[in-house]
């Protein structure tokens, strides 16, 4: 039988001796890979670590350790030299304290007590500082103690399927003006088997890094002198991003979406009315024209609120559905920007509904069916989570009671199991997030759906209805492939660059043998193009085998080689790569085979 390692009571997870000593009791947290048996052992594995950091370097000091959704860090600094050569020697230490068996026990410090136990510690201080009470809890385990709320486990014993992972430079408290610390990661599980399984997904990961593949590829690329954070797509890149802004055109237009564009830049005085300045001032870019401020946009919402305003509406125009792959910027600090997954310039594939409060459930099960297209055409498997009203917010209760109930409504229709984030809505209202899982196992935040009734009422947003009378219309946030540049990393990981047909960037490479099939390839070429597919001609001065390494390399679905047999007869010579197969067929069975791919995927 598992053992019992701690407790959940309503929302907060508790170890065994902090139950005991509060006289509390709850759902019990046994030794196993549940989520709240996880965040139990990371926590207690980040203070292994950071003992066994200290044993190696007696002058470490530390500072936060906390439990991530990507396992557990702790940010420290040390006099020695450290580098990811050193993360094997750490966890033989690790390992090594973990087979000593070590109780781990909490003891309360008052604020005073722990202030002068650490005097001599200013990173210690800094944690304090942080932190409001008059008492802090104390973790020891052998001969190290630090502070911490918990939870941890009773024993270090429990400790034996862990990998310290990467390492990377932090700053103190996240602020870029104060002092660089090392943080290690590391990841840990109940047992070997889970743990290996994580390590092969990692291997299996990195050889599908988007970066890697992009650079590969020629997908995309960063430059200095441009900035941090600011991608620029390169030909076979814009490809596959067009390719997927066609479809989704094509199928906005279907469900009756209009188009329309907003500017870039705004004054600061809508980013006042909207909240924009007061809840999110800080992840915007200002500037300052004529002596007025301007903020650069980080959503589009604002813009469409004022397409909306630049007519008077009536209930017959409901509802009212706007488009806009819109470019907006935000600030993100400079140690978590991460390829494509995390930029400060992005393209959203935004959407936004205005309509009546009883067409809420309607629009929204739209979204969701639409989403489902999508997510099945390209293959992904996908979850939808609920959240709920945040701590920082705007609006009234009921708005926000009217507006969850209909988005609940909505999910029960299409018989979605939900999970329920609370919360973690967006400032303005309740949503819906589309988590979708690749092929690896992982899974990735995309899109969403907000409701939001206090921005149409902020701007003062109208409709004449039914009785001449004039009305306050809901608004709809609405994304679902959350932003070109997230979703093509994630695709490229998905695939691992071996893109479908339907979106490959290049989905033909023709490799004449001699000069004597150029002009016969290039003419094919146009023909394959003209079908909306996209042909490169392999025509350098290289041998045949070169060129079919070199495209396969591309990870381009189809290679064509053309000799003077093929040009002859009409009959092409394929290699398909995702058929894994080669066959012959005539050039005009060919066309129609390719015409028929490029319509065969639709949302």
């Amino acid at each position: 039988m598992s053992e019992i390692i701690g407790f959940k009571v309503g929302e907060e997870i508790i170890d065994t001796q902090t139950a005991q000593e509060r006289g509390l009791s709850g759902e019990e947290i046994i030794f196993d890979n549940s989520i709240e048996s996880l965040s139990i052992i990371r926590h207690s594995c980040a203070h292994l670590m950071a003992q066994a950091i200290k044993e190696l370097y007696p002058d470490a000091k530390f500072f936060v350790g906390p439990v991530v959704d990507e396992g557990f860090y702790y940010d420290f600094k040390t006099t020695s030299k450290i580098s990811e050569e050193d993360l094997p020697k750490i966890e033989k230490q690790m390992k090594e304290i973990a087979k000593k068996k070590l109780p781990i026990n909490k003891s309360v410090m008052s604020r005073q007590e722990a202030m002068e136990k650490f005097k001599n510690d200013e990173l210690k201080q800094a944690v304090m500082s942080r932190i409001t009470g008059d008492s802090f809890g104390i973790y020891s385990q052998g001969d190290f103690e630090d502070l911490c709320r918990g939870p941890h486990l009773p024993n270090t014993r429990f400790l034996h399927s862990f990998k310290l992972t990467k390492l990377a430079g932090a700053y103190l408290g996240g602020d870029e003006k104060a002092e660089m610390l090392i943080r290690i990661y590391g990841i840990a599980f109940a047992d070997k088997e889970t743990l290996n399984a994580y390590l092969t997904q990692i291997e299996e990961a990195k050889k599908r890094d988007h970066r890697k593949i992009g650079t590969e590829m020629g997908l995309f690329t960063f430059d200095e002198e441009v900035g941090a954070g600011l991608p620029i797509w390169l030909p076979k890149g814009a490809r596959l991003r067009r390719r997927i802004e066609e479809l989704l055109t094509k199928a906005l237009m279907i469900r009756d979406y209009e188009p329309v564009r907003g500017p870039e830049i705004l004054k600061s005085s809508v980013w006042k009315i909207s909240g924009h300045y007061d809840n999110y001032g800080e992840n915007m870019y200002f500037t300052t024209i004529d002596d007025v401020e301007y903020g650069i946009k980080p959503m589009n919402c604002v813009g469409h609120v004022k397409v909306y305003q630049s007519s008077i509406r009536s209930y017959r125009e409901l509802p009212l559905r706007f488009y806009e792959y819109g470019v907006v910027h935000r600030h993100e600090k400079s140690g978590v920007l991460h390829g494509l997954l995390r930029v400060r310039e992005f393209t959203q594939d935004d959407a936004h509904i205005f309509c009546r409060p009883e067409q809420i459930k309607a629009e929204v099960s739209n979204i969701i069916a639409f989403t489902d297209s999508i997510m099945q055409a390209f293959g992904f498997h996908y979850e939808m989570e609920l959240a709920t009203r945040p701590e920082k917010s705007i609006g009234e209760d009921r708005v926000w009671e009217v507006a969850t109930q209909a988005l609940v409504d909505a999910l029960q229709e299409h018989k979605i199991s939900y999970k329920i984030d609370e919360g973690g809505g967006a400032f303005y209202g309740p949503k819906i997030d589309i988590k979708i899982t690749d092929a690896i196992g992982r899974k990735w935040q995309c899109g969403t759906v907000q409701i939001d009734m206090n921005l149409p009422h902020r701007f003062m947003l109208e409709y004449v209805d039914e009785n001449n009378q004039m009305q306050e219309p809901v608004m709809i946030h609405r994304a679902i492939l959350g932003s070109f540049e997230r979703f093509s990393a994630i695709l490229t990981e998905h695939f691992g660059g071996e893109f479908p047909f339907f979106i490959a960037p290049t989905q033909i490479v023709l490799i004449p043998i001699s000069e004597n099939q150029h002009t016969y390839a290039e003419e094919l070429r146009k023909q394959i193009i003209a079908l909306g597919a996209y042909a490169e001609v392999m025509d350098k001065n290289e041998t045949l085998n070169k060129k079919i390494r070199n495209a396969e390399k591309q990870r381009v679905p189809m290679i064509l080689v053309i000799g003077e047999k093929e040009q002859q007869s009409g009959t092409l010579a394929i290699r398909d790569r995702r058929e894994k197969s080669q066959y012959e067929m005539k050039e005009s069975e060919f066309l129609n085979m390719i015409e028929k791919k490029m319509r065969e995927v639709s949302f």
